[in-house]
């Protein structure tokens, strides 16, 4: 049988891996208090200013509203009525869709990874793979919270967002393939994180509609919340006259015309601003605001409002490696439903599909040569010819080409860490950051024993029928190293050695962290250390990531440190009467 696909198998590898990273939201709730920025007053006032509608912001403000006024800013748009966004048939539209109104950023970091940065209501629960799982007790105790109110917080994203997958053929093979390998053992399906393998749950229903968590706006109370769309957070406005620290107090943002409005706090020690925009915007956002290291803030003319040298530093991603196995059989088309919790900190998972270039438009989500990534090809020479020739490749394949799955493992952690740097004093422009993936032995060495597991599965009696005969492990290693995932340099050949392998083909899984870590920059309370009413709650504040996938958890902070501000609230106004 003629395989004439293999030369072209990144296009394979591509159409595939990045079929889980859409939003299918398509019943759109009535929200009374979302509003367009450009219909929001010059000045304003509220007692909370939540600072970004992602994962986190959006069960915050949903909680707070239950007791205060609240005012949401995002910078994106809604994810409901885009289908773009909700259609599951035009998922790679959004990915690769350039526009400043798309609900994905995409940014390469200085490692010559390509990544991407949400920018639409719900973050980056409108473009992940939809998996749903918790953080193990151990993590939770780690950070300090209280494990009755981290349950019940949770149990109450659960009830809107949170459903068990159903299992098809592929993907119960490559969970037989795992527990062959010995990942053991079997936990069926839980969204606790055990050791083992397991079916995680998933933010898509049975009906294919992914349940995000600007869904989880429909607990709040609409007579207490204010949403803004389109509305860019430009600062963070201090008090500092008079006062033994720098107090917050207002926000100045600009709505989609640039218009310039102002929110500010009601009088009151109760009343804080919390910035939500994750671990790329809230950093850049407290540097913007004259909160970061000295040096660098006034190399871009910012005045120094606090000297904290640690915003943006330890920043983190969990590099991911995969192998794509074409298969001789039809295969469902299957997000993220299995993981295998390894004992050397490595999570094996999993995704398939059939014909996903069959599709008029034959896209390729955010490795698309569309947007301009041609492999290892620097930026300067991607010329029109270039892309074109790629697109006439990619349109030429043979449709088996897009017929099976692949196999990644993401390392827990990760030990290695980096930093993020301003590039201009503008928020909408994406800030430098660098992740040094690898720079650390145990991290390598993680990926090398997940990439080995991965192998067992591959070679395992259950996921035989899904795997040609005469295509080995080798063979496929080279495959994937083919592929343009990536910008970086490439060993002549990255089977013979897995530690190359896991350099040569590292991407993100976007569950990138820190910057604003616990214990560093914020406190315990996630509040700002040296400044007064002011918090980050974001997955900025994580020192590693959580769980499997991180989605689950910071959807639970948001609930968590919503329910813990409120009891603050009520405290103080009992001690005021």
């Amino acid at each position: 049988m003629a395989l004439g696909w293999c030369r072209f198998f990144g296009a394979c590898f591509i159409g595939i891996l990045f079929f889980h990273g859409f939003c299918a939201c398509d019943r759109a709730p009535y929200y009374s208090f979302m509003l367009n920025a450009t219909s929001a007053p010059t000045i304003s006032y509220y007692d909370y200013i939540i600072v970004g509608g992602g994962t986190a912001g959006c069960p915050l403000a949903a909680t707070l509203s239950q007791n205060a006024s609240v005012l949401l800013l995002e910078r994106g748009g809604s994810p409901y009525g885009n289908p773009n966004i909700t259609n599951l048939a035009k998922f790679g539209a959004a990915l690769s869709d350039p526009s400043p109104t798309s609900p994905s950023q995409r940014f390469i970091s200085e490692d010559g990874v390509i990544n991407a940065r949400a920018r639409v209501l719900g973050g980056g629960s409108c473009l992940n793979a939809g998996f749903y799982t918790r953080a193990s007790p151990e993590y939770i105790r780690a950070a300090g919270w209280d494990g009755r109110l981290a349950n019940e917080s949770y149990q109450w994203v659960e009830r809107r967002v949170a459903f068990e997958p159903q299992m098809g053929p592929w993907q119960s093979a490559v969970r037989d393939g795992l527990l062959e390998a010995g990942v053991l053992p079997n936990n069926g399906f839980t969204y606790d994180h055990i050791k083992g393998t397991k079916v995680g749950g998933t933010i898509f229903d049975r009906a294919g509609n992914r349940h995000t968590a600007a869904d989880l706006l429909e607990y709040a109370n609409p007579g207490g919340l204010t949403v803004l769309l389109h509305a860019t957070v430009y600062k963070i406005l201090f008090a500092t006259k008079a006062r033994p620290k720098p107090v917050a107090h207002g926000v100045v943002y600009r709505d989609a015309s640039g218009a310039k409005h102002r929110a500010y706090l009601k009088r009151g020690l109760k009343n804080e601003i919390i910035i939500s925009s994750g671990a790329l915007g809230s950093p850049q956002l407290l540097m913007l605001s004259g909160v970061g290291p000295a040096q660098q803030l006034r190399a871009h003319n910012i005045t120094v409002v606090l000297d904290q040298p640690m915003v943006g530093q330890l920043m983190s991603d969990n590099p991911m490696n995969a192998i794509f196995v074409p298969s001789p059989l039809p295969v469902e088309v299957s997000l993220i439903q299995v993981v295998g919790i390894t004992q050397f900190g490595s999570y094996i998972e999993a995704a398939s599909g059939e014909n996903f270039g069959g599709s008029p438009q034959r896209d390729y989500g955010m490795f698309s040569p569309k947007i301009g990534q041609l492999s290892t090809v620097p930026p300067k020479q991607r010329t029109p010819e270039a892309l074109a020739k790629a697109i006439e490749l990619m349109n030429n394949l043979d449709q088996q080409a897009f017929q099976g799955g692949f196999i990644l493992e993401k390392i827990m952690g990760p030990i290695s860490t980096g930093h993020l740097e301003l590039r201009t004093r503008h928020p909408e422009d994406n800030p430098s950051v660098t992740f040094n993936y690898f720079k650390e032995p145990q991290d390598l060495q993680r990926c090398v024993e997940g990439i080995s597991t991965i192998e067992k599965v591959i070679d395992s009696r259950p996921f035989s029928k899904f795997r040609f005969d005469y295509l080995s492990v080798p063979q496929l290693l080279n495959m994937t190293a083919s592929a343009p995932v990536n910008l970086l340099p490439r060993h002549y050949n990255s089977s013979q050695s897995l530690e190359d392998f896991c350099k040569d083909t590292v991407m993100t899984i976007w569950h990138y962290h820190g910057g604003c870590q616990a214990g560093s920059v914020v406190d315990h309370d996630y509040k700002v250390m040296g400044v007064d009413a002011l918090r980050v709650i974001d997955g900025s504040t994580f020192n590693v990531s959580p769980g499997t996938n991180p989605q689950a958890t910071v959807m639970m902070l948001g609930r968590y440190m919503g329910v813990n501000i409120l009891k603050e609230r009520l405290a103080k106004e009992d001690l005021a009467n």
